[in-house]
């Protein structure tokens, strides 16, 4: 992998960490009940690729 491909990794790790900082602060001061919830579910599993990307940018 050249370095430019990990740049471009870390890049998309940095954006989705962004995404899933910004839908879990909105989540939990804006919403109630089941919209919470997803939201907050979807904020996680973001988690899955955001560590995935981690990963392939320091191999």
């Amino acid at each position: 992998m050249s370095s430019l491909d990990k740049m471009w990794a870390s890049f998309v790790a940095m954006g989705l960490m962004l995404v899933a900082t910004v839908l879990i602060t909105y989540a939990r001061q804006k919403t109630k009940g089941f919209v919470r919830f997803i939201l907050s579910l979807i904020a996680f599993l973001l988690f899955v690729p955001i560590l995935l990307y981690m990963l392939l940018s320091m191999i």
